[in-house]
């Protein structure tokens, strides 16, 4: 392999590795929906506020739990993961769960219970 090709790999890799680091887990609550994006790659997930028919704050852990981070889809359901074990475990009316992890998991949860009418949080 020659030096041009050793180059023009690293600064590939390089410009792949600062991409991923300022991917961020973004959720949000309004007009009627949450919703829930990874800035920065995919498109937002978009829940109906009166879909959601419980939320749980939980602990979990990323790797065990689903294979690792970002959006995955494991034993449990699907989840959106960008750091930490923390998050809100959300049932909808469909019969699907999907957990979203969330450095503030415990307001995330309290709100979409009173949202929905004093859910399971």
């Amino acid at each position: 392999m020659s030096n041009a090709n050793v180059i023009g790999w690293t600064i590939f890799l390089w410009a792949i590795f600062f991409r991923l680091i300022t991917v961020r887990l973004v959720t949000e609550a309004h007009d009627g929906e949450l919703v829930i994006s990874l800035r920065g790659f995919w498109r937002s997930r978009r829940i109906p506020l009166n879909e959601i028919r419980s939320a749980e704050k939980i602990s979990y852990d990323p790797v065990r739990d689903y294979g690792g981070y970002g959006i995955r889809t494991g034993r449990f359901g699907k989840a959106y993961i960008a750091a930490g074990t923390r998050g809100v475990r959300l049932k909808l009316a469909n019969g699907a769960t999907v957990v979203v992890g969330s450095q503030r998991s415990e307001e995330l949860a309290g709100f979409l219970g009173l949202q929905n009418g004093g859910g399971h949080c």
